[in-house]
Formats: structure tokens, C-alpha cells, sequence
């Protein structure tokens, strides 16, 4: 398959390809003399593991080191993976906080009479509570 039908089929542009090719996530194909580059399975399949990777919170070089790994031993991807999920699970912690403290003073503002300060700005000001 030429790039265009294996960017659609993958679901990402042209130039994402061509970026991934770059910084190395994705081997570039050799042309044949006269003709155009032609893509196979293991190139969508690549493509395929370096998307569903970035949906789970992945960076691009961690999806690098996963795509290293993946050849040499599980264990060092089981460590990554669960690194990654450590900071995803402070990040839900993270959000947590922060949607109560914006629960908390929508109430007060809900809550507030009409000629009161607006709770909203008062918690943003206020270093013990903002996010």
C-alpha cells in the first residue's frame, strides 16, 4: 500500500508518517528506482501499537524505549508500563483535588449573597486552595 492509504487506514495523516519515519518510530520503506514506496502489514500494525500506546498516555520517546524493549524482554516493558501507570494514577489523584476544590467554591458562589465577593476569585487568590 502506498503512505496516503496507510495513514488512512492507521487513522493519522500523511505527514504523521512521515514525522514518525523521521524520529525513528517508523522505518521508511526503500523506493525501487522509477517507482513509489510501497507500506505492509508490520508498518499499519506499527502504526497501529504507536496509537493505541499515545491513547494510554505514552510519549513518543517512551513509545521509542516500548518499541526497543518490546524485542529484548518483557520485564523491562512490564517496569515501563508500570512506572506509567504510578503517574497516571498521581494525575487522577491530582484531578481529584482539583475537581473538589472547583465543586467547593461553586457551592460558596452558588451559595453567596448578592453583594459578596465571588467565592471563585477569593479560592483562585487564596494559596491554600487552588489548584
Amino acid at each position: 500500500m502506498r503512505i496516503g492509504e496507510l495513514a488512512r487506514r492507521a487513522g493519522v495523516g500523511v505527514e504523521t508518517v512521515r514525522y514518525y519515519q523521521r524520529i525513528g518510530l517508523l522505518p521508511t520503506p526503500e523506493r525501487p528506482y522509477g517507482g513509489t514506496r510501497q507500506y505492509f502489514v508490520d508498518a499499519l500494525r506499527r502504526l497501529t501499537f504507536i496509537r493505541r500506546a499515545q491513547g494510554l498516555g505514552f510519549t513518543l520517546e517512551e513509545i521509542g524505549a516500548l518499541l526497543q524493549l518490546s524485542r529484548k524482554d518483557c520485564a523491562d516493558v512490564q517496569r515501563a508500563t508500570s512506572r506509567k501507570l504510578h503517574l497516571v494514577r498521581e494525575k487522577i489523584a491530582d484531578l481529584q483535588r482539583m475537581e473538589g476544590v472547583l465543586a467547593a467554591a461553586l457551592a460558596r458562589c452558588k451559595a453567596r449573597g448578592p453583594h459578596a465577593a465571588c467565592p471563585i476569585i477569593e479560592t483562585l487568590a487564596r494559596s491554600d486552595e487552588a489548584a
